[in-house]
């Protein structure tokens, strides 16, 4: 089976199993995905990420983080650029989250990073998704 945007479909995965207070998510594995999943991890979104299988069989399973009262630490999830209309921005204009709560996920050139890092770093890039 194809798929447009395997992106969306990570975001919506992960959006599911939250709502229905799974620990953790199984899908195919891309390396894509799992630098995506790598930064949610170092930022404290995600609890765990576990590779399994070989080839086309390898799979990437994400544990995912509540709070002690059993409530999901994403609060949300939303693509910003799309296969349809993708979204670039530069160093000095990259975009912030309204109050500082919540981070996008830029590919650049050095690899998948925060809004942060790239300011940091002084690159731009495709920014893929925003989190809170």
């Amino acid at each position: 089976m194809s798929q447009t945007d395997p992106i969306a479909e990570l975001l919506t995965r992960i959006r599911n199993a939250m709502h229905a207070r799974y620990n953790q998510v199984d899908l195919p594995h891309s390396r894509l995905r799992e630098a995506i999943c790598r930064v949610l991890l170092a930022q404290g979104f995600l609890a765990g990420i576990e590779t399994s299988g070989e080839g086309y069989k390898k799979r990437l399973i994400l544990a995912l983080r509540y709070s002690p009262t059993r409530e999901p630490v994403i609060r949300g999830l939303q693509r910003v650029s799309k296969p349809s209309l993708r979204r670039y921005a530069g160093a000095a204009t990259m975009p912030k989250v309204p109050g500082a709560m919540g981070m996008h996920i830029v590919s650049t050139p050095l690899g998948v990073m925060t809004d942060r890092e790239a300011r940091r770093r002084k690159v731009g890039g495709e920014v893929l998704l925003r989190i809170w």
